[in-house]
Protein backbone atom coordinates (compact mmCIF):
# COMPACT_ATOMS: atom_id res chain seq x y z
CA UNK A 1 0.00 0.00 0.00
CA UNK A 2 1.26 3.58 -0.95
CA UNK A 3 0.33 7.22 -0.68
CA UNK A 4 -1.04 8.78 -4.44
CA UNK A 5 1.22 11.20 -4.24
CA UNK A 6 5.45 11.73 -3.64
CA UNK A 7 6.54 13.25 -0.19
CA UNK A 8 8.83 16.23 -1.89
CA UNK A 9 11.37 17.90 0.37
CA UNK A 10 8.83 21.18 0.87
CA UNK A 11 6.13 18.80 2.13
CA UNK A 12 8.81 17.89 5.43
CA UNK A 13 9.87 21.44 5.67
CA UNK A 14 6.15 22.74 5.89
CA UNK A 15 4.85 19.62 7.65
CA UNK A 16 7.83 20.51 10.83
CA UNK A 17 6.88 24.43 10.69
CA UNK A 18 3.53 23.30 11.43
CA UNK A 19 4.93 21.12 14.48
CA UNK A 20 6.58 23.73 15.76
CA UNK A 21 4.06 26.44 15.57
CA UNK A 22 0.93 23.82 16.83
CA UNK A 23 3.13 22.54 19.73
CA UNK A 24 4.52 25.84 20.84
CA UNK A 25 1.34 28.11 20.18
CA UNK A 26 -0.64 25.85 21.92
CA UNK A 27 1.92 25.72 24.98
CA UNK A 28 1.48 29.75 25.34
CA UNK A 29 -1.98 29.76 24.76
CA UNK A 30 -2.67 27.71 27.83
CA UNK A 31 -0.19 29.33 30.36
CA UNK A 32 -1.28 32.68 28.97
CA UNK A 33 -4.99 31.71 29.71
CA UNK A 34 -3.30 30.46 33.08
CA UNK A 35 -2.44 33.73 33.62
CA UNK A 36 -5.36 35.81 33.18
CA UNK A 37 -7.54 33.50 34.73
CA UNK A 38 -9.43 31.72 32.09
CA UNK A 39 -9.00 27.95 32.96
CA UNK A 40 -11.51 27.87 35.50
CA UNK A 41 -11.71 27.38 38.79
CA UNK A 42 -7.87 25.30 39.65
CA UNK A 43 -5.74 26.67 36.78
CA UNK A 44 -3.02 24.85 37.87
CA UNK A 45 -4.67 21.09 37.50
CA UNK A 46 -5.71 22.58 33.98
CA UNK A 47 -2.07 23.51 33.31
CA UNK A 48 -0.60 20.06 34.69
CA UNK A 49 -3.21 18.18 32.58
CA UNK A 50 -2.74 19.83 29.62
CA UNK A 51 0.75 19.46 29.75
CA UNK A 52 1.33 15.97 30.71
CA UNK A 53 -1.67 14.72 28.46
CA UNK A 54 0.08 16.88 25.40
CA UNK A 55 3.69 15.27 26.28
CA UNK A 56 1.78 12.14 26.21
CA UNK A 57 0.12 12.53 23.01
CA UNK A 58 2.99 13.56 21.44
CA UNK A 59 5.35 10.83 22.83
CA UNK A 60 2.76 8.32 21.06
CA UNK A 61 2.78 10.28 17.94
CA UNK A 62 6.17 9.82 17.36
CA UNK A 63 6.16 6.05 18.22
CA UNK A 64 2.97 5.52 15.29
CA UNK A 65 5.78 7.51 13.04
CA UNK A 66 7.64 4.27 12.15
CA UNK A 67 4.34 1.93 11.71
CA UNK A 68 2.89 4.43 9.59
CA UNK A 69 6.09 4.90 7.27
CA UNK A 70 6.31 1.36 6.87
CA UNK A 71 2.26 0.91 6.29
CA UNK A 72 2.74 3.53 3.20
CA UNK A 73 5.99 2.87 2.02
CA UNK A 74 7.15 6.57 2.81
CA UNK A 75 10.84 6.61 4.66
CA UNK A 76 10.13 10.32 4.98
CA UNK A 77 7.85 10.12 7.58
CA UNK A 78 10.89 8.88 9.61
CA UNK A 79 12.35 12.47 9.57
CA UNK A 80 9.49 13.55 11.75
CA UNK A 81 10.20 11.31 14.72
CA UNK A 82 12.79 13.01 16.26
CA UNK A 83 11.25 16.54 15.73
CA UNK A 84 8.25 15.53 17.91
CA UNK A 85 9.97 13.47 20.73
CA UNK A 86 11.71 16.43 21.47
CA UNK A 87 8.46 18.11 21.50
CA UNK A 88 7.08 15.18 23.72
CA UNK A 89 9.61 16.00 26.19
CA UNK A 90 9.07 19.68 26.14
CA UNK A 91 5.79 19.37 27.05
CA UNK A 92 6.78 17.16 29.75
CA UNK A 93 9.34 19.22 30.71
CA UNK A 94 6.96 21.89 30.84
CA UNK A 95 4.84 19.32 33.07
CA UNK A 96 7.21 19.01 35.92
CA UNK A 97 8.21 22.81 36.06
CA UNK A 98 4.53 23.37 36.67
CA UNK A 99 4.86 20.79 39.00
CA UNK A 100 7.36 22.18 40.79
CA UNK A 101 6.69 25.58 40.52
CA UNK A 102 3.00 25.71 40.95
CA UNK A 103 1.93 22.91 43.37
CA UNK A 104 5.48 22.37 45.69
CA UNK A 105 6.34 26.54 45.18
CA UNK A 106 9.98 25.27 44.42
CA UNK A 107 10.82 23.20 47.36
CA UNK A 108 13.60 20.87 46.04
CA UNK A 109 13.19 18.42 48.73
CA UNK A 110 9.76 18.30 48.73
CA UNK A 111 9.98 17.00 45.36
CA UNK A 112 12.11 14.15 46.29
CA UNK A 113 9.75 13.30 49.08
CA UNK A 114 6.84 13.18 46.93
CA UNK A 115 8.84 10.74 44.26
CA UNK A 116 9.47 8.49 46.96
CA UNK A 117 6.43 8.21 49.18
CA UNK A 118 3.74 8.59 45.70
CA UNK A 119 4.02 6.09 43.14
CA UNK A 120 2.44 7.58 40.08
CA UNK A 121 5.19 9.97 40.63
CA UNK A 122 7.92 7.79 40.85
CA UNK A 123 6.87 6.10 37.52
CA UNK A 124 6.69 9.90 35.97
CA UNK A 125 10.12 10.72 37.30
CA UNK A 126 11.39 7.80 35.83
CA UNK A 127 9.71 8.32 32.32
CA UNK A 128 10.77 11.58 32.07
CA UNK A 129 14.74 10.70 32.84
CA UNK A 130 14.00 8.37 29.95
CA UNK A 131 13.06 11.07 28.31
CA UNK A 132 15.46 13.44 28.80
CA UNK A 133 18.64 10.69 28.36
CA UNK A 134 17.19 10.73 24.70
CA UNK A 135 16.66 14.52 24.22
CA UNK A 136 19.91 14.70 25.54
CA UNK A 137 21.33 11.94 23.33
CA UNK A 138 19.60 13.17 19.90
CA UNK A 139 22.17 14.77 18.23
CA UNK A 140 23.56 13.10 15.39
CA UNK A 141 26.78 13.96 16.43
CA UNK A 142 26.23 11.64 19.71
CA UNK A 143 24.68 9.08 17.67
CA UNK A 144 28.01 8.48 15.75
CA UNK A 145 30.11 8.82 18.75
CA UNK A 146 27.88 6.34 20.90
CA UNK A 147 27.44 4.09 17.93
CA UNK A 148 25.53 0.89 19.10
CA UNK A 149 24.65 2.42 22.89
CA UNK A 150 23.08 5.02 21.50
CA UNK A 151 20.20 2.81 19.63
CA UNK A 152 19.94 0.98 23.09
CA UNK A 153 19.75 3.83 25.25
CA UNK A 154 16.76 5.17 22.30
CA UNK A 155 14.98 2.20 22.96
CA UNK A 156 13.75 3.17 26.13
CA UNK A 157 10.94 4.55 24.37
CA UNK A 158 9.26 1.68 24.68
CA UNK A 159 9.62 1.79 28.60
CA UNK A 160 8.66 5.30 28.88
CA UNK A 161 5.55 5.04 27.07
CA UNK A 162 4.38 2.07 29.49
CA UNK A 163 5.33 4.14 32.60
CA UNK A 164 4.02 7.25 31.27
CA UNK A 165 0.56 5.31 30.74
CA UNK A 166 0.82 4.26 34.44
CA UNK A 167 1.60 7.35 35.65
CA UNK A 168 -1.42 8.51 34.26
CA UNK A 169 -4.09 6.01 35.47
CA UNK A 170 -2.74 6.26 38.76
CA UNK A 171 -2.80 9.92 38.99
CA UNK A 172 -6.22 9.93 38.38
CA UNK A 173 -9.15 10.02 40.77
CA UNK A 174 -12.16 8.80 39.24
CA UNK A 175 -12.92 8.38 35.27
CA UNK A 176 -10.14 5.92 34.47
CA UNK A 177 -11.86 5.48 31.05
CA UNK A 178 -9.67 7.60 29.27
CA UNK A 179 -6.47 6.42 30.49
CA UNK A 180 -7.40 2.95 30.18
CA UNK A 181 -7.97 3.73 26.18
CA UNK A 182 -4.23 5.01 26.59
CA UNK A 183 -2.71 2.06 28.08
CA UNK A 184 -4.62 -0.05 25.69
CA UNK A 185 -3.36 2.33 22.68
CA UNK A 186 0.07 1.67 24.07
CA UNK A 187 -0.21 -2.20 24.44
CA UNK A 188 -1.10 -1.88 20.12
CA UNK A 189 2.37 0.35 19.44
CA UNK A 190 4.03 -2.08 21.66
CA UNK A 191 2.92 -4.73 20.10
CA UNK A 192 3.73 -4.08 16.44
CA UNK A 193 7.07 -4.37 17.78
CA UNK A 194 7.24 -7.35 19.61
CA UNK A 195 9.68 -9.16 17.52
CA UNK A 196 12.45 -6.01 18.17
CA UNK A 197 11.82 -5.99 21.54
CA UNK A 198 12.19 -9.81 21.79
CA UNK A 199 15.36 -9.15 19.81
CA UNK A 200 16.24 -6.24 21.95
CA UNK A 201 15.92 -8.57 25.06
CA UNK A 202 17.84 -11.67 23.39
CA UNK A 203 20.41 -8.83 23.07
CA UNK A 204 20.30 -7.78 26.80
CA UNK A 205 20.52 -11.28 28.31
CA UNK A 206 23.47 -12.62 26.20
CA UNK A 207 25.31 -9.37 27.12
CA UNK A 208 24.86 -10.17 31.24
CA UNK A 209 25.65 -13.60 30.55
CA UNK A 210 28.73 -12.71 28.77
CA UNK A 211 29.49 -10.17 31.52
CA UNK A 212 28.92 -12.66 34.39
CA UNK A 213 30.94 -14.86 32.47
CA UNK A 214 33.81 -12.65 32.31
CA UNK A 215 33.68 -11.56 35.68
CA UNK A 216 33.98 -14.82 37.28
Amino acid sequence: MGLKFRILPWHVVLAKTLIHLICLSWALLVYYQATTDQLGGDPVEAVLHFTGIGAFNLLLISLCISPLAKLFRQAQFMSFRRLLGLYAFFYGFLHLGSFLLFELQLEWRLLLSEIIERPYITVGMAAWLILLAMTITSTKALQRKMGSHWQTLHNGIYLAAPLVALHYIWSVKSNILEPSLYILFVAVLLSLRKDKLLRALRRSQRSVRHRREHSG
